[in-house]
C-alpha cells in the first residue's frame, strides 16, 4: 500500500512537471512572437500616423513583459503566481491609462492616418494574436497566473479587430475620428481587463501570505 502511494504521489509530480513544461513552451512562443511583432507594428504604427495601431504595437511590448513575467513565475509556487498576476494587472492598467493620453493628443492634433498601412500591419497582428490566443487555450483555466495570461491574448484579438475596423472607417471617411475612437474602445477594454485581473490576483496574493512558507514551495 505504502509503495503504490509512493508511485501515484511520483506519477502525479511528473504529471505536473511535464504539464509546467507545457506552460513554458507555449509563454516562450507567445513571447517571441508578441516581441517581433511590437517591432514591426510599431515602426507601421509611426508610419501610417495611426494611434489605434501605436497603441496596440505598446500593448503587445507588454504582453511580451507580461509573459516573460509568467515564465518567471510559472515554477516558483502560488506566492510567485500571484505576485505575477499582480504586476500583469499593473501593466495593462497603465497601458489603459496611456492610450487614454494618446486619444486626448489625437483629438488636439490629429492627422487622417494611413488606412492601406493600417489594414496591411493590423491584419499581420491579428494573425500573430490569434495563434498566440490558440497556443493558449488550453491552460487559460490552470491557475491566476496563466488565467490573466490569457486575458491579455484575448485583449489582443480585440484590438487587432478594432485596428482593422478603424482602418476601413479612415479609408471610407479620409477623417481621423474612427482611429480616435478605436483607441478609445481598446482603452475600455485595458481598464475593464485590468479591474478583472487585479480582482482575482489580490485575493489570491493575500490567500498566500496567509499560508506557511513551506506550503508554498
Amino acid at each position: 500500500m505504502v509503495a503504490d502511494d509512493c508511485c501515484s504521489r511520483k506519477g502525479d509530480t511528473i504529471a505536473q512537471l511535464g504539464q509546467k513544461a507545457d506552460q513554458r513552451r507555449v509563454l516562450i512562443i507567445v513571447m517571441t512572437i508578441n516581441f517581433v511583432m511590437f517591432v514591426a507594428e510599431f515602426g507601421g504604427g509611426v508610419f501610417a500616423r495611426s494611434s489605434a495601431l501605436m497603441a496596440d504595437s505598446i500593448d503587445m511590448l507588454g504582453d511580451a513583459a507580461v509573459y516573460a513575467l509568467s515564465l518567471y513565475a510559472l515554477t516558483r509556487g502560488p506566492r510567485w503566481e500571484a505576485g505575477a498576476a499582480l504586476v500583469k494587472g499593473g501593466i495593462i492598467l497603465f497601458f489603459g491609462i496611456a492610450v487614454v493620453v494618446e486619444i486626448i493628443d489625437k483629438m488636439v492634433n490629429g492627422v487622417p492616418p494611413s488606412s492601406t498601412l493600417m489594414l496591411a500591419f493590423g491584419s499581420a497582428a491579428l494573425v500573430a494574436n490569434l495563434m498566440c490566443l490558440s497556443m493558449l487555450w488550453r491552460f487559460r483555466s490552470e491557475n491566476v497566473n496563466m488565467a490573466s495570461t490569457f486575458e491579455c491574448s484575448r485583449n489582443d484579438v480585440a484590438s487587432n479587430i478594432g485596428v482593422l475596423i478603424a482602418a476601413g472607417l479612415v479609408a471610407a471617411t479620409s477623417a481621423a475620428w474612427p482611429d480616435i475612437a478605436v483607441g478609445g474602445i481598446i482603452a475600455i477594454i485595458f481598464l475593464r481587463s485590468a479591474w478583472r485581473v487585479l480582482a482575482k490576483a489580490i485575493p489570491a496574493w493575500r490567500e498566500t501570505r496567509s499560508v506557511s512558507p513551506e506550503i508554498l514551495r
